[in-house]
């Protein structure tokens, strides 16, 4: 007889919703979107720091460009241009044997780098993240 009020009490007992509630759902879900949130943010810094390192490498490679102009054609290039075509005064053409670069570069936003010279010094410049010329976010390599 008690094996049948144990029998009896397990079969009364209404057995317990599998699944999750809307409440539940939206908690996880909730948590997932902040997650989200925090990694794309740190994704996002990340993107902007490489493409600023990726520009300082570019801008280092044409200081190393603009030396070997130098040291052929004894002076700086009057432009990034010339690093290409080379000089444009025909004296120092004739001395001119090959480009130095085949393509002039942009920065990593696909901006173009500004060049001059001021006398025995050059300076070229990206326009960094705002792609602006001249801000406080512009990315600078001086050489002479």
């Amino acid at each position: 007889m008690r094996n049948r009020r144990l029998n009896q009490n397990v079969r009364s007992r209404k057995p317990r919703n599998a699944g999750f509630t809307l409440l539940e759902l939206l908690l996880v879900l909730a948590i997932l979107v902040v997650i989200g949130g925090i990694v794309t943010v740190n994704i996002g810094g990340a993107q902007t720091e490489a493409k600023i390192n990726a520009t300082k490498a570019q801008l280092n490679g044409l200081k190393s460009n603009i030396t070997q102009f130098q040291i052929r054609m004894n002076g700086l290039p009057e432009s990034l241009e010339a690093l290409r075509d080379g000089p444009s005064d025909s004296a120092k053409k004739a001395k001119w044997v090959a480009p130095i670069i085949n393509e002039i570069p942009t920065d990593a936003w696909e901006n173009q780098l500004v060049y001059s010279v001021n006398g025995n010094t050059y300076e070229i410049r990206s326009g960094g993240v705002d792609g602006q010329v001249n801000t406080d976010d512009d990315i600078i390599v001086e050489g002479s």
